[in-house]
């Protein structure tokens, strides 16, 4: 899959009393790279829930971080599907300071898709499956 790239500004809320971003804030980060992603393939989250009943949860997270954001730091959230699953995507992200490319935090998230009603695994719809097969 290609890599999907989203700019991010480094703001006030998102540093802790050191003045660095707290690391829950990348994930924060990468969540909006995913949402951006669905968004840039023509999915709107509450689209989906409404006309096919599912949403997108956060099933397994693994994180590496190397170097601290700062406030006001530019930085750049990638997203790439590194496996596709009947009902689950699998993401690598990176966010890196888009000033110089330096790594500042690597993860790999894995999304489940369930039915917003159950809240029970569902399959993807293949229409998100077939666009998602095509970006690639």
């Amino acid at each position: 899959m290609k890599e999907f790239l989203w700019p991010v500004r480094v703001y006030y809320e998102d540093t802790d009393s050191c003045g660095v971003v707290y690391h829950a804030n990348y994930l924060k980060f990468m969540e909006r790279a995913r949402t951006e992603w669905l968004r840039a393939l023509g999915f709107e989250q509450d689209e989906l829930l409404q006309k096919e009943g599912i949403l997108f949860a956060v099933r397994r997270v693994e994180t590496d971080f190397k170097q601290p954001a700062r406030l006001n730091d530019a930085l750049i959230v990638s997203a790439r599907i590194k496996t596709r699953g009947k009902a689950s995507l699998t993401f690598q992200q990176k966010i890196t300071r888009e000033a110089n490319g330096q790594l500042l935090c690597s993860g790999e998230v894995q999304v489940a898709c369930i039915d917003a009603a159950r809240f029970r695994p569902k399959l993807i719809p293949e229409t998100l499956l077939a666009v998602i097969a095509d970006a690639q």
